[in-house]
């Protein structure tokens, strides 16, 4: 049986989302996660949740432990990782309110741990990247939004900046440039520590404003991203709980 980690963005943490939530205080090897984990159910599946980015936001992308929510994760028995993510959208498609399934990434971070092994000391471990985001999920993730009738995007390239500072002009079109559909400041580093970690991960990233390429509209604010995210919350959770339910 599937034991599903989720690990929720802005305003998507919240563990009213399960039946008889335990909270569990964790610690690792790593650290600690970024809060206290949330264990319960969603129609009879087991399912842990973490806030990304701790109580109240408090965390800034940087601050993060991605390696110990991870770590956390996997060491509640989860098999399964669902994530999600507020994104500025690169392409004029990806309109605000879409989501996207995203399915490669294109890691700009400077100051993140992205790997659990610091040292080669007990061998060399390489981890295969090229297919980031599992299959199974995000086909599972888009066939529940499309039975919900969301505007979604089946695969996308999603750069992950480091933050907390929005892009330049020149960066924003930089990043088109180089493929990018969306653009936010988390999914790389989970999505790296998830394979290194053997979980299948994938994430659900809605889209909330156009980061600053698009020339006749206002460059991105938190306002606007928090305006539009709130707007459309209970519809990620929403998607969330039809997909959890249908993971084997």
């Amino acid at each position: 049986m599937a034991t599903v980690g989720i690990i929720g963005g802005s305003g998507l943490d919240d563990p009213g989302i399960l039946s008889n939530p335990e909270v569990i205080q964790a610690d690792t090897p790593y650290g600690k996660p970024s809060s206290a984990l949330s264990a319960g159910k969603i129609n009879g599946v087991d399912v842990v949740l973490i806030a990304r980015h701790g109580e109240k936001h408090r965390l800034s992308p940087s601050q993060v432990n991605y390696r110990a929510n991870i770590y956390a994760l996997k060491d509640r028995g989860v098999t399964h990782i669902l994530a999600t993510t507020a994104c500025g959208s690169l392409k004029e498609e990806i309109e605000r309110g879409h989501f996207v399934i995203v399915d490669q990434f294109i890691d700009f971070t400077k100051h993140r741990k992205v790997t659990f092994h610091d040292s080669f000391e007990n061998g060399a471990v390489h981890t295969a990247m090229a297919e980031p985001f599992d299959i199974g999920l995000r086909r599972t993730l888009y066939k529940e939004a499309k039975d919900l009738n969301y505007e979604t995007h089946f695969g996308g390239t999603v750069i992950t900046i480091e933050g907390p500072r929005f892009s330049t002009k020149a960066e924003s079109k930089m990043f088109k440039m180089w493929g990018g559909d969306v653009i936010n400041m988390s999914i790389a580093p989970e999505a790296v520590l998830s394979n290194e970690a053997k979980i299948p991960y994938a994430v659900v990233a809605m889209s909330t404003d156009y980061d600053c390429w698009k020339e006749d509209e206002a460059p991105v604010s938190w306002e606007e991203i928090l305006e539009v995210f709130n707007q459309n919350a209970d519809r990620v959770k929403k998607l969330l709980v039809n997909a959890v339910s249908n993971i084997k």
